[in-house]
């Protein structure tokens, strides 16, 4: 059964002060030194790691929420001032979130986006792991705390998002003067793509993870297509037969809905009614399978549909696409996405035939999901200007796609102008697809590229890249393997 929304929606809230340059904002605790340097550390790095929380919060608009320690690192949780407006600075500002994992200012620098909340706590990128690197982790604007007030909508957009980024990097840049590598999961790994876009001279390379790329929203026949071949023909008859079950059950089941949302005092202003969240719930049930699960999983999913209680049908439904996902609660913090996914993004919209005559609303769109008090229109011409930039100028950019992965439906794709560049996919892979995923071939290839990029790919490895593995340990407190999908509330969102 999933977690209620008590304890997943439970987010601290950390207000730091904006003051001058070298301020410091909350409780500092002390972090064990960076114990652990890289054999190419080069002379003199000892005595800039030693100071490098003050050369940071020397950056005008830095400032220091908290430090944790962490062994073989020194990990800063930070803000920094921003514009609401990059195009007018003087119309107010705002502060921004963001995280380091320091390692040596003689290593390479990831900068990952997630496309949402940061982490406050230490974790590692896979590029982080396989250069040995430093991590600069950014929250995307809007997502709160990183929120302007008041909020302006207008000013969430891919353009001002990437010119955050800019302006981040242009500021550690002074520090960090190694190779710099852009990277993210799902809407991270479009965030990094349309950074690279906007701002192409920044990073020395790009990994996108599961990144989808909707060029034309009201074109999704590719999603339609990926769903009739998914998996195997027993596991979908499985998953379509626990939906219409859940459609057909539909009274009994919102029954106990509605003793749930009682309990934890959920609301649906948002989405309208309990019964358009219960839907949208069960419409997510196959998409969701996909999206974290494995074919191997679909044991778990009765059987027989026909058969199972209703208990069981309830809890195969809200352990896959849960129940939470569309209360006031949850859509609260996804605004932000579910806005930009209305207004440039777009979304997908499958057909699922088996629920015609049960369904009562569709799929629905990004409106749904986004309070009537923020105005949208969708820009129809901003994943297509991305789409026809990446065929033509993409260069040290590499993409990794989950074969199973519903988002990797309408992956990117390279043209001809593309240099050094390579599309990836990983067989069976899900939402968590890596590059450690690959074949044997493929990621030495992958990893070997990697390493190139951020200038640190071995003498053997540059002779010969199918020598070519990570160059830090595997940690399992800091990294994600292959298929770990972070999991949360909502489900429908990249």
């Amino acid at each position: 059964m999933r977690k209620s929304l008590t304890g997943v929606l439970s987010l601290a809230v950390l207000i730091g002060t904006v003051g001058a340059a070298g301020a410091s904002a909350g409780a500092a605790t002390a972090a064990e030194p960076a114990a652990q340097r890289s054999s190419g550390a080069v002379a003199g790095s000892e005595a800039s790691n030693e100071d490098i929380k003050d050369r940071i919060l020397a950056i005008p608009g830095m400032s220091l929420i908290e430090e944790k320690p962490y062994a073989g690192y020194r990990y800063f949780v930070l803000e920094y001032t921003q514009p609401v407006d990059h195009k007018r600075p003087s119309k107010g500002t705002f502060q921004q979130r963001l995280t380091l994992l320091h390692k040596d200012v003689s290593r390479p620098t990831v900068f990952f986006t997630s496309g949402y909340n940061v982490s406050t706590n230490p974790s590692r990128s896979e590029p982080t792991q396989i250069v040995d690197g430093n991590q600069v982790s950014l929250e995307y604007r809007f997502f709160t705390p990183s929120r302007p007030a008041p909020a302006d909508w207008t000013k969430l957009d891919i353009w001002q998002a990437a010119s955050d980024q800019h302006r981040v990097f242009t500021a550690l840049k002074k520090i960090y003067d190694k190779k710099w590598l852009a990277t993210g999961g799902s809407k991270g790994g479009m965030t990094a793509t349309y950074f690279e876009r906007f701002y192409p001279k920044d990073m020395d390379g790009v990994v996108a993870y599961v990144a989808p790329n909707d060029v034309v929203d009201n074109e999704d026949s590719a999603y339609d297509r990926f769903f009739r071949n998914v998996g195997t023909q027993e596991c979908r008859d499985k998953l379509a037969g626990v939906q219409r079950e859940a459609l057909i059950r539909r009274e009994p089941l919102q029954k106990k809905y509605k003793e749930l949302v009682a309990e934890q005092g959920w609301t649906f202003n948002t989405v309208g009614s309990l019964d358009r969240a219960y839907e949208a719930t069960v419409m997510d049930y196959g998409w969701a399978f996909w999206q974290y699960s494995l074919l191997a999983d679909c044991a778990d999913i009765p059987a027989d549909a026909k058969k199972a209680t209703d208990d069981d049908i309830w809890n195969s439904v809200d352990a896959v696409s849960g129940f939470s996902a569309y209360v006031d609660q949850a859509l609260e913090r996804y605004t932000p996405y579910y806005y930009q996914a209305g207004t440039q993004l777009g979304s997908p919209d499958i057909k699922q035939p088996w629920l015609a005559k049960l369904s009562r609303y569709g799929y629905q769109p990004p409106r749904n999901f986004v309070p009537r008090s923020i105005p949208m229109t969708f820009d129809r011409g901003a994943m297509r200007d991305i789409d026809r930039w990446v065929k033509r100028n993409a260069r040290q950019m590499m993409y990794v796609n989950g074969e199973n992965d519903p988002w990797s439906a309408e992956p990117f794709r390279l043209g001809h102008g593309a240099r050094d560049s390579a599309v990836y996919t990983v067989p069976g892979g899900n939402h968590g697809a890596k590059v450690s995923g690959l074949p044997e071939a493929q990621r030495a290839k992958a990893t070997a590229a990697i390493l190139r990029w951020a200038g640190v790919a071995p003498a053997a490895v540059e002779a010969d890249p199918a020598k070519a593995k990570p160059l830090a340990k595997f940690d399992t407190r800091l990294d994600r393997r292959n298929g770990e999908v972070e999991r949360d509330e909502a489900t429908l969102r990249p």
